[in-house]
């Protein structure tokens, strides 16, 4: 068994440490489907594979050492928060297109993983991103 990653830490988790020909092929076939952003929740990822969502769930974790709604959650919210960033999607848009049926569930899960509210992040990085360009506007 793999050590635990720690996914809030290592927020892209980086699927390239954990594809390699060791796991199995269902796995990876997971991971794939997931990082090419298809949202999917764990009983129709099951279905997929004909596998029970308890059996799937110990998969997952015996193979790569990680939580696999841990993991779901921490993607959606990672695609969040790029689409927040680089979208002008309003955050009900985002909220059903990285999975979550209620804004303001997927608004908590937000602020808890990122110590902010959506429309903060927004905000924030727009602010950022207006002085990086002032700043090479000025070096030019």
């Amino acid at each position: 068994m793999r050590p635990r990653l720690d996914i809030t830490r290592d927020a892209a988790v980086s699927l390239m440490l954990l594809k390699d020909s060791s796991l199995e092929r269902r796995v990876l076939r997971i991971l794939e489907m997931v990082e090419a952003g298809t949202t999917f929740a764990i009983r129709d990822l099951a279905a997929e594979f004909h596998l029970s969502p308890a059996y799937l769930q110990r998969l997952f974790k015996h193979e790569t050492g990680i939580c696999m709604g841990e993991w779901l959650s921490e993607q959606r919210l990672q695609r969040a928060a790029y689409l927040l960033s680089n979208s002008y999607l309003s955050i009900k848009e985002i909220t059903h297109a990285v999975g979550y049926e209620h804004t303001s569930s997927f608004v908590r899960a937000f602020e808890r993983r990122f110590a902010q509210a959506p429309a903060r992040y927004r905000k924030h990085c727009e602010s950022k991103y207006r002085a990086a360009g002032a700043k090479a506007t000025r070096a030019a």
